[in-house]
């Protein structure tokens, strides 16, 4: 099975670049024997720096780099002369890529603008030449500054998916079928569980040219926040989705007890997702006739908006588009 182009974690060893040593130079001209010195400033070393691009939707291309290395700096000479600052190297990451230092597990920063840049690594402080040392007193110093050592480690770097709308439910809940009814994305869709493995992301069309983006979440399973399955790896998507909907197929035989069950996940995982704005979508319903949808609505659980939808049959969806824009200008206000 080929390889899939979605990498959302890699571990990297950067390292940036020394600066450079400061000049210890005496000016020495044809009629002017004692100058006094005149030794430039060491130039600083490289910064590995990561910069926001919207263009890009996964770390892919930092999988099989895993060694990145900036320039040292040039080292001061004569005449003032300052060394050349060493060449940064910028990576560029998706948004919603979180830092993290891979021994402590200690989050450094995370990229959520389009274009933001921060340094990973800090290039080395260029010593100084030994013109800056002189004085009334010492006014030949004949020595100058090393140049400052850049920094090196391990860093893990962890892509959290920005989507508006995130889909929640059990695998074969019917989450991608709705993404690929209410948007152009093209998920994989089959009749059995975990038909997903990677995150998906759509854009739901709305009125006045409007719209908003749908993030199609792999399926949690009871256990999830405690690593069962595949849910540590995705649950952190679901961080950076302004408001959640909930899907629960109208063949299940308790759905109240499924929403305490991905509520109860998502708790334990992070309680701050609980704050999110919440939409209770009810799929597949085209198997239910009237006198058992309300049959089935006495079974729902209290407190959150539900929607009876089918994407095969083309039932509720605009209903459910109606929903989850009011949660979202909601959530936004």
């Amino acid at each position: 099975m080929a390889e899939s182009n979605f990498i959302d974690y890699v571990k990297i060893f950067c390292r940036s670049g020394n600066g450079g040593a400061g000049s210890m130079h005496l000016r020495r001209e044809k009629y002017v024997p004692k100058g006094g010195p005149d030794g430039g400033d060491g130039g600083r070393g490289g910064h590995v720096i990561l910069r926001a691009n919207p263009q890009f939707w996964t770390l892919i291309h930092l999988k099989y780099r895993k060694h990145i290395m900036a320039e040292h700096g040039e080292g001061g000479s004569g005449q003032l002369c300052k060394g050349k600052n060493g060449e940064d190297i910028i990576l560029d990451v998706p948004l919603g890529t979180v830092a993290k230092d891979a021994e402590s597990g200690e989050v450094l920063f995370e990229l959520v603008e389009a274009g933001e840049e921060r340094i990973l690594v800090k290039g080395g402080r260029g010593g100084l030449g030994n013109n800056n040392f002189k004085s009334a007193t010492n006014q030949t110093p004949r020595y100058a500054q090393p140049g400052e050592p850049g920094e090196e480690g391990w860093f893990i770097l962890e892509l959290k998916l920005l989507a508006d709308v995130g889909l929640v439910g059990f695998p074969n809940a019917g989450k991608s079928t709705l993404l690929a009814t209410i948007t152009a994305a093209k998920p994989k869709i089959a009749n059995y569980a975990f038909t997903t493995l990677e995150p998906n992301l759509g854009i739901v069309r709305y009125y006045d040219d409007q719209s908003f983006v749908m993030a199609d979440i792999p399926g949690i399973i009871e256990g999830a926040h405690e690593g069962k399955g595949i849910g540590l790896r995705f649950l952190r998507h679901i961080e950076r989705n302004s408001i959640l909907l909930f899907m629960i197929p109208a063949d299940t035989e308790d759905p109240k007890k499924d929403y305490e069950i991905l509520l109860g996940e998502l708790r334990e995982y992070n309680p701050e997702l609980l704050v999110k704005g919440r939409v209770l979508a009810i799929t597949k319903s085209d198997m239910l006739d009237e006198s058992m949808q309300k049959e089935l609505e006495v079974q729902l659980p209290s407190g959150i908006d539900h929607v009876f939808i089918s994407s095969v049959a083309g039932t509720g969806l605009q209903q459910l588009k109606d929903m989850l824009w009011k949660t979202l200008k909601d959530a936004n206000c």
